[in-house]
C-alpha cells in the first residue's frame, strides 16, 4: 500500500452497523467541505459502448448543473470528476485510483460496465468510499456478505440483469409459446448474468433450452453463432447483447432467413437500436425499467427535462441519459436527508433508512434497507413499432 492510500484510509473512521455485520463498515468523510461535495464516475467515452457512456454523462452533468443552480444540497455544490474507462477494465482501476487518492472523492456514482466496474470497486471499499447506482445491474453491484462489512458500500437502483430477464422470459414464453427458446451472450461478467436469468427461468419452467452460443466482446461477425441457432431449431433467441451486436445478429438472421423472436436484455432497449437497424430490428423486444421518454410526446416534468436536454446537447434524450439523471438525482435526495451536517455514516444511515426516492419517469420507487441495496426488480417488455420502442406489458415479474 503506498503512503497516500495509507493517509486516506488513516482518515477514514469506523462506525457500528448493527448486529447484521460482523464488524464495522468503515466510511470515508473525504470529498465534504462546507460548500462542496466531491463525486467521480468512470464512463466509456471513447470505447465500444460510448453510445451508452456519453449520453449517460450528459445525464449526470444535466442534473448537477440543475442542482447546483438550484443552491446544491444543504448549501453544498456538486463537483463531478470524470475518467474515461473506454470500457477497459485496466483504465478504470487507474481512473479509480485517481479519483479516491488524488481528487479525494467521497462516492462514485454511476461507473460504466460490468467488467470495468468488478475490476475497480474494491479500491472504493478499501477506502470507505461508497460505489452508487453504477450502469451494470450485475448481481455483485449489490449483493453483499455481511460478514465482509466493506461490501455494505455498494447500491443500485438499475433493472437487475439476472431478474430482469427472468420476468421478460417468462412472459415471452407464456404469451408466445414458442417450442426453442435459445440464447446468444456476451462472455463476460454482464452476459453471464442475461445466462443465468435465462437458464434459472427456463429451469422454473422445466424447460430446456435449444441452443446457447456466446461472443466475445468487441465482436462484428455473427454467422456462426447465427447458423448454429437456425441449424438448432431456436425461435426465440434471448440476446445478452450491447447495440452494435443485438443489430449484428438481427441482421445476419435476416440475411440467412432466419426470423425468430428476438429478446434483448436491459441494456438493448435503447433509442439507437431502433435508429441505427431501421428495419433489421422492427419488431423485436426488450426487457425494460421505464418507458423511454420521446421529447414530441413527452409531458410535464418529463418533457421539460426532455426540452432542457436537447437544448444543451442539441441530440435527442435517451435512456440512458435518463439514467444518469436519476444516479445524481438520487444521490442528492439521499445526502439532503442525511441533513446539513453530511457525514459519511449519516449518507450510509439515511440509504438504508427505506426512505423512498421516486423520479419524474414513473420508474419503480427506489428504496433501500440494511439488509436490501437493490432498488426494484418490476420489469416491463417493450416491443420496437414504426422505429420506436413502444410497451407491450408492465408490472412483470417472475
Amino acid at each position: 500500500m503506498n503512503t497516500t492510500k495509507a493517509a486516506l484510509l488513516g482518515a477514514v473512521f469506523a462506525v457500528a452497523a448493527g448486529p447484521a455485520f460482523a464488524q464495522a463498515t468503515k466510511v470515508t468523510n473525504q470529498g465534504i467541505s462546507a460548500n462542496e461535495i466531491v463525486i467521480g464516475t468512470h464512463q466509456d467515452l471513447s470505447g465500444p459502448i460510448k453510445t451508452w457512456g456519453v449520453a449517460v454523462l450528459n445525464g449526470m452533468k444535466q442534473a448537477v448543473e440543475e442542482v447546483n443552480a438550484a443552491g446544491g444540497i444543504n448549501g453544498r455544490k456538486i463537483k463531478m470528476i470524470t475518467e474515461d474507462s473506454a470500457y477497459d477494465p485496466r483504465k478504470a482501476v487507474l481512473g479509480t485510483q485517481k479519483m479516491v487518492e488524488k481528487d479525494k472523492i467521497f462516492a462514485m456514482l454511476g461507473p460504466m460496465g460490468s467488467p470495468t466496474v468488478l475490476a475497480a470497486q474494491d479500491i472504493l471499499f478499501e477506502a470507505g468510499v461508497p460505489q452508487l447506482f453504477p450502469l451494470t445491474a450485475a448481481e455483485f453491484t449489490y449483493q453483499f456478505d455481511p460478514k465482509k462489512p466493506q461490501e455494505r458500500l455498494k447500491f443500485n437502483n438499475l433493472l437487475p440483469y439476472v431478474e430482469s430477464t427472468r420476468a421478460a422470459v417468462k412472459h415471452m414464453i407464456e404469451w408466445k409459446k414458442p417450442q426453442g427458446a435459445c440464447i446468444m451472450y456476451q462472455d463476460d461478467e454482464y452476459g453471464k448474468n442475461i445466462f443465468d436469468g435465462f437458464t434459472q427461468q427456463l429451469a422454473a419452467m422445466k424447460i430446456t433450452p435449444k441452443s446457447v452460443t456466446t461472443y466475445k466482446r468487441g465482436a462484428t461477425d455473427f454467422s456462426a453463432q447465427v447458423a448454429k441457432m437456425k441449424s438448432d431449431g431456436c425461435d426465440l433467441v434471448v440476446l445478452g447483447t450491447v447495440v452494435r451486436e443485438t443489430i449484428g445478429a438481427q441482421a445476419e438472421g435476416k440475411k440467412t432467413g432466419f426470423n425468430p423472436i428476438w429478446l434483448g436484455a436491459t441494456p438493448t432497449n435503447v433509442n439507437e437500436v431502433p435508429a441505427l437497424g431501421k428495419e433489421v430490428v422492427e419488431g423485436m423486444y426488450a426487457a425494460g425499467a421505464f418507458e423511454i421518454p420521446y421529447r414530441d410526446t413527452a409531458k410535464g416534468k418529463v418533457k421539460e427535462w426532455a426540452e432542457a436536454y436537447f437544448k444543451t446537447y442539441g441530440t435527442e434524450p435517451n435512456p440512458q441519459a435518463v439514467i444518469g439523471y436519476n444516479v445524481i438525482m438520487t444521490f442528492a435526495h439521499y445526502v439532503k436527508l442525511a441533513g446539513k451536517d453530511l457525514t459519511g455514516q449519516k449518507f450510509l444511515d439515511a440509504l438504508e433508512s427505506g426512505d423512498v426516492f421516486q423520479d419524474i419517469f414513473a420508474s419503480p420507487p427506489t428504496k433501500f434497507s440494511k439488509t436490501n441495496h437493490l432498488a426494484s426488480t418490476v420489469t416491463q417488455v417493450q416491443e420496437i413499432k414504426n422505429g420506436r420502442w413502444v410497451l407491450v406489458k408492465d408490472g412483470l415479474g417472475f
